[in-house]
């Protein structure tokens, strides 16, 4: 294995100052998205989601943004998996974009809630079909399966049980989550490790904006 003590690279490509901000820090997080999609950066919307169960065991995995709206930040998933019993037993949770190209990061802390089930009949109908019975073949997710052709097999099943001309029920344990962010902060690499890193903190109806050290 290489010698991972000599492996680093140096930030140049950008600065951030307090005068660059936007004082809404979603709209600060919206122009840093549009930035890394017009970059043409793979999947931009992939962010790690860090969650803890009850007992405060940490977890941590990647998932897709599909909102960001009134403060908030959206993802799906089912219901029944990892995820969603540490998030039914703490309803707390963090995300982070790396954008590495832009040598840019976000973290992203707040409270977790569903989306209400009309919003997410509505995500799930826009998916491709296959997306659709994959979520169905995947209950329960996390679970162990005895191999790939199981697996294989009941995707196939599902094929046979919903026809092209009939519509792929949402299944109840699959849904959306939504994030009231409550803390952000925008990273943005420096030479030398002098990194600016900035956080919005809510402060009633506004939001408090600080410097950090690196």
């Amino acid at each position: 294995m290489t010698d991972l003590t000599s492996l680093r690279i140096s930030y140049t490509r950008d600065a951030l100052r307090r005068a660059d901000l936007n004082p809404d820090p979603l709209a600060q997080f919206k122009s840093w998205f549009d930035a890394a999609q017009q970059a043409d950066l793979p999947e931009p919307y992939a962010l790690s989601l860090a969650t803890a169960d009850a007992s405060g065991r940490p977890s941590v995995r990647t998932v897709l943004l599909r909102g960001a709206d009134a403060g908030a930040l959206t993802f799906y998933s089912n219901f029944e998996s990892h995820k969603g019993h540490d998030l039914a037993a703490n309803p707390q949770a963090e995300l982070l974009f790396y954008w590495a190209e832009l040598e840019r990061q976000v973290r992203a802390y707040g409270s977790i809630a569903r989306v209400p089930d009309a919003e997410a009949d509505d995500y799930f109908h826009v998916r491709p079909r296959d997306s659709q019975l994959a979520a169905h073949a995947s209950d329960p997710q996390s679970a162990p399966i005895e191999n790939r052709e199981a697996l294989e097999a009941k995707f196939a099943a599902l094929h046979e049980r919903f026809p092209e001309d009939q519509p792929v029920p949402r299944p109840d344990f699959w849904g959306g989550y939504r994030v009231t962010v409550q803390e952000w902060e925008f990273w943005q690499g420096r030479p030398n490790r002098m990194h600016d890193r900035f956080r919005y903190s809510r402060q009633g109806d506004g939001w408090q904006i600080e410097r950090l050290m690196p």
